[in-house]
């Protein structure tokens, strides 16, 4: 049992704490997990975030969350691993190094490949650490020793191993397909990794006249720069105003090229004129129309987002200088029939968020549709199960309309593509080890493929690699499936449907149980926090001000699992309030605890009321937080400890007990108020520990405990003995009288702290037994002395003020209350003073000049405070008439 008699500082200060506690666990262990066979396990692997990343609102909330479940398992006794680590992040990580050699008036190209990885993993060296020592500051208890990185040894060895085992069973393969392709990052990029915005463009319509005469077809287009790759016009093959002319050829103004008008079911004869220009090479539909009728792929938009030789006279320009000069010439040879305003959605690059450009290039893809199958089923048999539910069909959704993935990304940062091709013989070779001699001919001349992987490639190995696969490993076989995921209902389709496929096709079973889903952290408008609205808050300042506690405990109250989340400061203050409020009821119990004897156990016969209530109420609390918990409601469970702390432990339990603390002749009614309130407390900041970790450790290591710390003290449970209807039935009737009390004093407007009697009659002879017997209740926290109690048949006081709460007919002499006369001669004051007001206010309104020349605004300010002072003037006219009847 540790000592007593020590206590916490007067005024609670998160700065003084929190610091010293995290030290303490990490110097401690209390983090790390063995292998401990036989010891259930309990394991989540972390939304490893970006290398370049700093802590940002939304990973606040993922971690807090995370860390909530894991704290609170690891107190139920399970072997939990919280496995910690980061991404390499490919094209966010280099962009950022390519932005400070700009700086330095440089290109990776000036340094080559190697000096410029090189100078990446500096970079990562040096700032990588910065957002796992944020995750520190928010009280991440992670295994920090199993810390990894998707490019260390051993992911970089699982990745291989995947990649070759794909490879060998011809689900990796390599093809010439139309890709989103970012001009600015110079890389293909997946279709998650194209935002689509609405915006404001154009539908141009142009005349394509056919070969053979004056006819002509007009078609509608988007980005008439494409025209020179165009290869066909299309229709709907059932569309009667073209089914006559299928099959005739047309000539490409301004560049002359024949091309034909065929039919295909792909095209919607509602939109522009019905028919749609056809380029293969730089539309990802037009592409596949183009397989389809064995069409010409023209390439004649860049990697860098200029004009190609295609172009003619327009190569080199930039393609949106192309459009506007292009445009020009088809008006001034006819070929232009009209433009008009036309919104349309436009895909940028999630990272960059320049305009994404179709392009066809020869790229590597996995192939999804055996790999997506399982991954299906392994949701609708229940072996993971999202939360909430209705995520699963957004999930499986896109899984059986899922496209092959491309994996390849032009860059030098990343897992480089494990291929290896001969310069002499042509062939190409997947390898888990680096080649230098040719399999098949020996020749040494070889080189290695130069694109690297698509960063959600190692991403979604990440629950078994980080546990050593590919080998066998003591963790793989405890901790692996894993519990739970947590994140974010963005990257369900960018990371948890890869990390299932993968985990089915490679660790032998689903990566996780449990989909945990959250939603976004908003502003207080609703909007999303972004660097271009200037709306984001920095959690590191929300700690730093309020301390790591008041954040998690602000961000998960309120919170209900899928659903964005709005912030607002006025919940910040809130959520410092309740540690506030919890520090001092901590302080008051320190500084009562002269002469505590921890082998004291009191009797059945030595609990008064208030103590069988407020145990009772305990044991209901700790079952619904865990149910809770279970439930993944982590909001809902933290709103029933805040409930309990605040309301009932502190405003009514402490308020009664003060009297036997305070009393230093009765030893054993002091001894019980010190057990019940010790209990109460000690096993309360263990439920409320996973939630607000710093300041519970503080607390529980300065008031009597056993064990080393709060985070490793047994979750309560088995608390049903101390459930208690017989108390709880009476301290409600005795707690809703007390309110109704106070409410009665408060509208006559009784001093504070003035006694007053209080005239109860009861129906239930029970229930006036019991109040008999806790009078003492309604004198402390009611100001109610005498307590005066009869049946309900007794005569009804006159001149009284009356209410009914829990059973109980409540009278309030007024005489005991207020002096009429005083309190007539001050609302008659206060009516006179604000008959001065509204007869200012009406001349004002009255004034035309004023209602003329003021802004409209001053004016309705005017109007407003009128109405609020007639409002008020007619409230205190009823509270006079009411005295004048008391009187």
């Amino acid at each position: 049992m540790a000592e007593t008699g020590k206590t916490i500082s007067k005024t609670y200060d998160p700065k003084l704490f929190e610091k010293k506690w995290y030290q303490f666990w990490e110097d401690n262990k209390l983090f790390h997990a063995e292998v401990e066979e036989g010891k259930q396990p309990y394991s989540i692997v972390i939304p490893p975030p970006n290398v370049t990343g700093q802590l940002h609102m939304g990973h606040a909330m993922d971690n807090a969350l995370q860390d909530i479940l894991i704290r609170w398992r690891r107190m139920q006794g399970y072997n939990t691993l919280w496995m910690p680590g980061c991404d390499h992040a490919g094209i966010a990580t280099q962009a950022k190094v390519e932005q400070t050699l700009r700086a330095e008036g440089k290109s990776r190209y000036d340094l080559g490949r190697e000096k410029f990885l090189e100078r990446v993993w500096a970079w990562k060296e040096q700032y990588g650490s910065r957002i796992m020592s944020q995750l520190r500051s928010l009280g991440s208890s992670c295994d920090w020793d199993r810390e990894r990185f998707t490019m260390d040894e051993g992911c970089s060895r699982a990745v291989r191993e995947v990649f070759v085992r794909l490879y060998d069973e011809g689900l990796i393969y390599q093809g010439t397909r139309i890709t989103n392709w970012c001009p600015n990052c110079n890389t293909a990029l997946s279709d998650l990794e194209v935002e689509h915005e609405t915006e404001q463009g154009h539908l141009w319509h142009i005349r394509y006249k056919f070969e053979d005469s004056d006819e002509y077809v007009e078609i509608a287009t988007t980005r008439p720069e494409t025209m020179f790759g165009d290869t066909g016009v299309a229709v709907h093959p059932d569309d009667e105003r073209y089914k006559h002319l299928v099959g005739r050829t047309l000539i490409l103004p301004v560049v002359g090229r024949r091309i034909p008008l065929f039919a295909d079911e792909y095209v919607d004869p509602a939109f522009g004129t019905g028919a749609v220009k056809v380029t293969p090479a730089h539309d990802p539909n037009d592409f596949d129309m183009g397989m389809r009728h064995d069409l010409e792929q023209v390439i004649v938009i860049k990697n860098d987002g200029t004009m190609g030789e295609g172009a003619g006279k327009y190569a080199g320009l930039d393609r949106y200088e192309c459009r506007k000069q292009l445009v020009k010439e088809l008006e001034e040879i006819g070929a232009l029939v009209s433009v008009e305003a036309h919104e349309h959605a436009v895909g940028h690059c999630s990272r960059c968020n320049a305009t994404i450009e179709p392009l066809v290039s020869k790229q590597w893809f996995v192939k999804m549709e055996s790999l997506a199958k399982p991954a299906i089923e392994a949701v609708n048999d229940g072996r993971i199960r999202f939360v909430p539910e209705r995520f699963t069909k957004i999930y499986t959704g896109w899984l059986e309309n899922i496209r092959d993935w491309c994996i390849s990304r032009q860059l030098w940062w990343g897992h480089r593509i494990p291929v290896w091709y001969c310069d002499d013989c042509g062939e190409a070779t997947a390898s888990r080890d680096d080649i230098t001699v040719c399999p098949k001919c020996g020749s040494a001349h070889v080189h290695q493929d130069e694109d690297v992987l698509d960063t959600w490639f190692s991403s979604g190995l990440w629950p078994f690699e980080t546990m050593g696969w590919p080998d066998k490993t003591p963790e793989l076989a405890q901790f692996y499936p894993t519990n739970t995921l947590v994140t974010g209902y963005d990257i369900i389709f960018f990371w948890v449907a890869r990390m299932v496929m993968m985990g089915l096709k490679f660790g032998g079973d689903v990566p996780f149980r449990h989909v945990f889903i959250h939603g976004l952290v908003r502003d207080s408008q609703g909007r999303k926090m972004s660097k271009s609205l200037g709306n984001g808050i920095d959690p590191v300042e929300v700690i730093d001000k309020y301390g790591a506690d008041t954040l998690r405990f602000m961000l998960v109250t309120g919170n209900t699992p899928g659903n964005d989340m709005r912030f607002y400061w006025e919940r910040v203050e809130s959520a410092r309030n309740f540690a506030n409020k919890l520090w001092n009821a901590s302080r008051f119990m320190m500084m009562n605890l002269a002469g505590f004897d921890a082998s004291f156990v009191p009797g059945d016969k030595d609990f008064e009321l208030s103590d069988r209530w407020i145990l009772s109420r305990y044991a209901k609390t700790a079952a619904g937080v865990t149910e809770n918990l279970e439930k993944f409601e982590l909001g809902e469970a933290a709103r029933m400890i805040y409930e309990f702390i605040w309301s009932e432990l502190c405003d009514w339990y402490i308020e009664l007990a003060k009297a036997r603390l305070y009393d230093k002749e009765n030893e054993r009614p002091r001894r019980t108020a010190q057990y019940v309130l010790g209990y109460v407390l000690e096993h309360t900041l263990r439920l409320l520990h996973p939630f607000m970790p710093f300041i519970t450790e503080e607390i529980w290591q300065h008031i009597p405990h056993e064990g080393q710390s709060i985070m490793v003290a047994p979750w309560p449970k088995d608390e049903e003995k101390w459930l208690d209807e017989a108390a709880e039935a009476p301290m409600t009737a005795i707690m809703e009288t007390i309110k109704a009390i106070r409410n009665m004093r408060a509208e006559v407007g009784a001093a504070p702290g003035k006694k007053s009697e209080a005239i109860l009659h009861f129906a239930d002879a029970g229930l006036q037994e019991v109040f008999g017997a806790h009078a003492e209740y309604l004198r402390v926290l009611a100001d109610a002395d005498p307590v005066t109690l009869a049946a309900a048949t007794a005569a009804k006081p006159e001149n009284a003020l009356t209410a009914v709460a829990g059973g109980v007919e409540i009278y309030l002499p007024l005489k005991d209350l207020i002096d009429i006369g005083k309190e007539t001669a001050r609302l008659q004051k206060e009516l006179d003073n604000l008959d001065r007001e509204i007869k200012r206010t009406a001349a004002k309104l009255e004034n035309e000049g004023f209602v003329a020349k003021a802004p409209a605004a001053v004016v309705e300010k005017e109007r407003a405070k009128k109405q609020e002072y007639e409002e008020k003037r007619a409230a205190l006219a009823q509270r006079l008439e009411y005295l004048a009847k008391m009187a």
